[in-house]
């Protein structure tokens, strides 16, 4: 019995196994591209197994398959294929150019084309090009991956501002900060900050909701935003849920946040024998500067090495961030919907510095007829910051790296220090114990819409927009503080904006003769934006635990603020397809403002631009060296408005005179005051080589701004000291290029490499009123804008340790006399660097490896220089008592002694005049990001009901390679918020965060 029973299994097996080779065949065939050329190399899989080939150099291969297996056909730059294999043998295929890329919808403002159509210079990010970088800022994720877009955070705080520069800075007094549209909303980019320390505009943003960034970088895209469009336009648009079963996704990581770069200082013995030194080389007796010593270690015993602080290890810390995000997705043929919500807390490199970041985002898009659909996308967020005082504030945590080491930070019971002979100034640690720095952030916004096709040809679009930014702030300073003597201080504010857009626009598209394309849009909008303020401060509060407003027994100050501004515009485009080789796009806005003068509310910004697609020429054709090619132009006016609300007006304030109320002009006005108009061409090529295994796009720039917003100082006779007017030019030139390789393209192996070059060169062209100097930083004809002016060092004198200064003063034939002195005031100033990168490189490669997933980033900018502000006092060759710099031990010691440090000499000055012995190149290199991935083999989680799951390295600002000697080159002090003369200066400024995270992402 049991052998029959094996031998009907073998019977059945055998004739399974007949079956089975039964079907099986052998499939052959060719395989051409579109000019009919064959294409060796084409990969060709057996889906859902591991049986592949490759053809030969005729383009033919020879495949083993079952009638109902598919065929994958996939080479790179060609579009992968799927065939279902019948009853024929043979398949021969002609593969399509991959367009994928140039298919990508593009956002254009109030309107969307195809990325092939595009005639102007508009750069696009998508989702799966930042999907696997793990970090909570939007701006980090756009970094080296756009050309033209410079994207620095000014420190390492988690909730720091960041600056994005699109084709230099072309303005001043007014905002340099380009225009962010999320889902057709214009964001309110306000500085809410009560510290003088900017936040970042969009923290309230998820990076994982977004599907799509777009950058309109000219005139020609940028103009339909009209007075706004100067900086250049970014739009960002969120994901949305598709046709299909629902899709969950669940990321889940956690990091570890460290400080990029830590300096290295004194320790107490190196400080003892350096102020030894300086006060006997000042004259100071030994005596002396022993009792100094003795006050500044509290009496303990500092001669036999009992105290020894590191104040830059306290103040710099580790940290750990968690992020949790959830969506869901999907959606019938009539209605698609989209759900997310997420967690984040970022635990910050400076102690005390936290984030705690909510988000739920809702976007249902339903059909009401077949062609015609309504929708509503909302955003809710919450952001928590512990926040610290701005970088100029003693009791700043950075601050402390100047204390002396011999200052003990903590007194014995574990109390802060902040004995006022021991310590130089205010003690971080104090703020710390008996403080409390909050700042809250609620963040709306919504956009209604309805999208409805008239006919065939036309389609009417309303949207009604709002955005509402709450931001509240508590800050209060304790027994421990500076305020300890008036009983501690608390300061409350508040302020609430809020912004309402109401936009319609008709869309008519008509095809002629199967030759012109053809469409056009004319809208409107009109759009408000409220904001009101309120503050509070309070003194004197009877304990450390009680710290709200309410507690204070003496309420010394407050105040409120209600103000509002209006936009109202009218827009139209026209865009021409001629026989798909000939593209031409027109635009116009107009757009008013309450802001400016009651003569000059509005104005007028054309565009223009065209393109020539040249390889759909007879003449030329595509070809495997040439597969696309398509030449731009463009040119086009935009604007700046953003300015102070009431900038054109005069303004009276209350006053007192002889115990009387009454009013006083506090601001002169101009009726005549209007846009800043930013003049900008164009010209550009985009081109794909080699069957598209090479793509990029080249663009050459000119970017004049004239009638320039900004304050003219006027005489001190007037009764005012400036007044806003149009005055002065700058003029932005440059060129960018982008290259893209897939260097191979098979099933198990990919790898994708992008290069990005941008140049820039930035120059005030007129300034009617001359040299503006403030500070450091001056604006001159001829120069780049915020350059620094410094005296020049000459090094050290050999013989006595002086520092020398050149005279530079200027000889007969225009040259500059290089004299050297040791007093200043025998020496001129000199335009010395410029803040600002002359270039940009960017390089991303991306490998795909069977079920692995490699990509990494690197950055780098050259020309710029930093002003090292505070290393007047940190690297002051012991000017003052603050804590030094390890290079201070190659001072100037002895007669003959070559060294770039003078002399030390205490409370004398020697070299630490506003010179370049403080201003540095800031050229890096850095590893912006590396994200190393394994995905599960689907046949198995499957098995658990689970579509995918993936789980990641991911690092952030891992190396920088760099000759700056201070905490990192792209740190700086905000000293003006996003506009402003001053800028380019580090003064005490936190380096930013690495950061190391492990996580996973799982799709349901």
């Amino acid at each position: 019995m049991n052998n029959f029973i094996k031998l009907s299994i073998a019977v059945a097996i055998f004739m399974c196994a007949g079956f089975m080779t039964a079907q099986e065949r052998t499939i052959t065939g060719q395989v051409l591209d579109p000019g009919g050329v064959p294409l060796p190399g084409t990969n060709i899989l057996v889906k859902n197994t591991s049986n592949g080939v490759q053809t030969d150099f005729d383009g033919k291969y020879s495949i083993q398959a079952n009638s109902g297996d598919i065929l994958t056909f996939s080479y790179i730059g060609f579009t992968a294929t799927e065939i279902l294999v019948g009853e024929s043998d043979t398949i021969n295929i002609t593969l399509k150019d991959d367009m994928e890329s140039l298919d990508q919808v593009v956002i254009i403002g109030y309107g969307s084309a195809s990325k092939k159509e595009v005639t102007s210079s508009i750069a696009n990010i998508r989702a799966n090009d930042i999907e696997d970088i793990n970090t909570p800022s939007v701006q980090s994720l756009i970094t080296s991956k756009v050309t033209g877009i410079q994207v620095t955070q000014i420190s390492g705080r988690v909730e720091s501002g960041i600056k994005v520069r699109i084709r230099g800075v072309s303005t001043i007094g007014a905002s340099q900060e380009p225009l962010y549209v999320l889902d057709g909303v214009p964001l309110i980019n306000d500085d809410e900050s009560i510290n003088n320390s900017p936040i970042n505009p969009i923290i309230g943003l998820n990076p994982n909701d977004i599907e799509s960034i777009d950058f309109l970088k000219d005139a020609s895209s940028a103009a339909i935003y009209g007075a706004r469009g100067t900086n250049g336009v970014i739009i960002i648009t969120t994901k949305k849920g598709n046709k299909g079963k629902p899709k969950v996704m669940l990321n889940t990581s956690t990091g570890w946040n460290f400080a990029t770069n830590r300096r290295k200082f004194l320790d107490a013995n190196q400080y003892v024998e350096l102020y030894t030194e300086a006060a006997l080389n000042s004259g100071i007796p030994l005596n002396e500067i022993e009792s100094r010593f003795d006050q500044l270690s509290l009496g303990r015993d500092w001669r036999n090495g009992n105290i020894n602080t590191d104040w830059q290890d306290l103040a710099l810390v580790d940290g750990i961030s968690q992020n949790i995000n959830l969506s869901a997705s999907g959606g019938s043929d009539n209605t698609q919907y989209y759900l997310s919500t997420s967690y984040n807390k970022t635990g910050g490199i400076i102690l005390g510095n936290e984030l705690d970041r909510y988000t739920l985002r809702g976007k249902i898009d339903t059909n009401v007829t077949e062609k015609s659909k309504v929708g509503v996308n909302i955003n809710l967020s919450k952001v928590t910051i512990d926040r610290l005082s701005n970088d100029n504030a003693f009791n700043s945590p950075l601050q402390a790296i100047s204390q002396s080491p011999l200052t003990p930070a903590l007194l014995e019971d574990g109390t802060a220090n902040v004995d006022g002979n021991s310590t130089l100034f205010q003690n971080f640690l104090g703020q710390e114990q008996t403080g409390r720095y909050v700042t809250d952030i609620w963040r709306t916004t919504a956009n209604i819409y309805g999208d409805f096709y008239l006919n065939d040809a036309l389609r009417w679009k309303s949207e009604i927009g709002y955005d509402a930014n709450n931001q509240n702030a508590e800050q209060f300073s304790g027994s421990l503080t500076e305020f300890g003597s008036v009983g501690g201080l608390g300061i409350a504010s508040t302020a609430i904006s809020e912004r309402y857009i109401l936009t319609n626009y008709l869309t008519y598209k008509k095809n002629f003769g199967n030759v012109v394309d053809f469409s056009t849009t004319v809208g409107g909008s009109f759009e408000e934006t409220n904001r009101k303020s309120q503050f509070t401060t309070g003194q004197g509060f009877p304990s450390d635990d009680l710290q709200t407003i309410d507690n204070a027994i003496l309420v010394t100050n407050g105040g409120s603020n209600k103000t509002k501004y209006n936009f109202l515009s009218y827009f139209a485009r026209s865009r021409f397809n001629i026989a798909d080789k000939y593209l031409i796009n027109l635009s116009i806005r107009r757009d008013g403002s309450s802001r400016f003068g009651e003569d000059a509310q509005f104005g007028w910004f054309p565009a223009a631009s065209a393109a020539w697609i040249v390889t759909n020429e007879n003449f030329i054709n595509s070809s495997f060296l040439l597969s696309r090619l398509k030449l731009r132009g463009s040119w086009g006016i935009t604007g700046n408005a953003e300015i102070g609300d009431f900038a054109s007006k005069d303004l009276y304030g209350v006053t007192t005179y002889n115990q009387r109320l009454g009013v006083s002009p506090v601001q002169l006005g101009d009726r005549e005051l209007h846009w800043e108009r930013t003049t900008q061409y164009d010209i550009g090529a985009d081109f794909s080589l080699f069957n598209h295994f090479i793509t990029g796009n080249f663009d050459y720039y000119n970017k004049t701004t004239d009638d320039l917003l900004f304050n003219q100082p006027l005489p001190g006779t007037s009764g005012f000291t400036s007044v806003i007017r149009n005055v002065g030019e700058i003029v932005n030139t440059g060129y960018e290029v982008s290259l893209n390789a897939r260097f191979f393209s098979k099933p198990s192996f990919r790898w994708n490499t992008s290069v990005l070059f941008s140049k820039n060169k930035n120059e005030v062209t007129d300034l009617p009123s001359g040299d503006i100097i403030d500070d450091i930083n001056i604006i001159r004809k001829g120069a780049p804008i915020s350059s620094f002016y410094l005296y020049e060092y000459a090094g050290v004198d050999p013989t006595n340790g002086d520092a020398l200064f050149y005279t530079n003063t200027v000889n007969e034939d225009k040259s500059l006399d290089k004299t050297v002195t040791n007093n200043t005031a025998n020496a001129n100033k000199i335009v010395a660097g410029n803040p600002f990168p002359d270039y940009q490189v960017g390089l991303t490669n991306t490998i795909t490896a069977k079920n692995f997933d490699f990509q990494f980033t690197f950055q780098g900018e050259f020309g710029a220089s930093i002003f090292n502000q505070a290393g007047k006092f940190f690297s002051g060759n012991a000017k003052f008592f603050e804590n030094q710099t390890v290079d201070q031990l190659d001072r100037w010691q002895n007669p003959g002694d070559i060294t770039d440090v003078p002399q030390a000499r205490l409370n004398q000055v020697n070299g630490q005049q506003d010179s370049t012995r403080y201003l540095e190149e800031a050229d890096f290199i850095r590893l912006r990001n590396i994200t190393l991935g394994y995905t599960i083999n689907p046949g198995y989680s499957k098995r658990f009901y689970l579509e995918k799951v993936r789980f990641y390295f991911s690092g952030f600002n891992l190396l920088t390679f760099t000759d700056y000697e201070g905490y990192d080159p792209e740190s700086t002090a905000d000293f003006n918020g996003n506009s402003g003369l001053r800028t380019g200066v580090s003064f005490y400024s936190a380096p930013p965060m690495k950061s190391y995270t492990l996580g996973v992402n799982i799709e349901f």
